[in-house]
């Protein structure tokens, strides 16, 4: 069964509207960069953002943060009338619409539901681990490349998910992450240190177990790919595979069997969470 899956909240009333905020920001950021005689190139330089980023808001396809809005209206010399929007700007972000691919719509749907989840990763730290630069440098690492827009709009989808380990009552969370992807880089050496503390935080939550593949490991049963159980109060365990952006949703209970047999001889195969988490300090203390 294919999945087309990441379940997109409903669309809140005024979501327009917040639309037409940001636009109408970006168009005033523009203004006043055109009237202080910078282009976008130069700006970017002055507030520590990116040509095409500050082209992404001005045309309302990306988020003016609240610190942007004041650094801005400092740089430009708009005397409050941008910092002045930076509460609006946080209060337009928590109605804006979370928007996921189509195709990952089902899946996302169904591990809100979630009272059990499980998850084989051997590409990137699991999405409900990943800090927002994380998430931001795997989705800019992605070929073919995204907009800036998009980027963004993925980071937002994405940490909204986040919210399943806080709701009461969480769910309970196994993930078993390859060492190697402890060590892939994404977004350089700051990105990765700040990935790895909120791994060490999250791994304290009572609910969540992380273990780590180590790379030294003569055995592994989990070669053929990612992938993820899904345990759904009064329904039978689910499977989710995505791989080079084909996802698919696995419901038949002999290949969720399977997995789930994989996913067994894994995490005998990996680290303790003791160790893995020994493991990950580590890795802080290196870098």
């Amino acid at each position: 069964m294919a999945a087309r899956s990441e379940a997109s909240a409903e669309d809140p009333a005024g979501s327009e509207d917040v639309a037409d905020l940001f636009r109408a920001i970006g168009r005033m950021v523009k203004s006043a960069r055109e009237r202080a005689g910078l282009n976008q190139r130069q700006l970017g330089q002055r507030v520590g953002y990116g040509e095409e980023q500050i082209s992404s808001i001005e045309r309302g396809r990306r988020t003016p943060q609240p610190d942007f809005l004041v650094t801005v209206d400092d740089v430009l010399e708009c005397g409050g009338l941008l910092a002045v929007l930076a509460d609006d700007v946080a209060l337009a972000k928590a109605r804006k619409r979370v928007r996921h691919p189509e195709w990952f719509r089902d899946y996302a749907a169904l591990e809100a539901q979630a009272v059990g989840l499980c998850y084989f990763a051997n590409q990137a730290v699991p999405g409900l681990f990943q800090t927002e630069n994380y998430a931001r440098a795997v989705f800019a690492s992605r070929q073919p490349f995204f907009d800036e827009g998009t980027i963004e709009q993925r980071v937002v989808a994405r940490l909204a998910r986040q919210e399943l380990l806080s709701k009461w009552p969480p769910p309970t969370v196994s993930a078993i992450v390859q060492e190697s992807v402890l060590r892939q880089c994404f977004g350089g050496p700051a990105v990765l240190r700040e990935q790895l503390d909120r791994l060490v935080q999250v791994s304290s939550l009572r609910h969540v177990e992380i273990q780590i593949m180590p790379t030294l490991s003569e055995d592994h049963a989990g070669m053929g790919g990612p992938f993820t159980l899904l345990d759904i109060k009064g329904k039978p365990r689910m499977a989710y595979l995505e791989v080079q952006h084909v996802s698919r949703l696995i419901t038949d209970p002999e290949d969720v069997r399977v997995l789930a047999a994989k996913y067994g001889s894994i995490r005998g195969q990996a680290l303790t969470t003791r160790d893995s988490l020994r493991l990950i300090e580590k890795m802080l203390g290196d870098l």
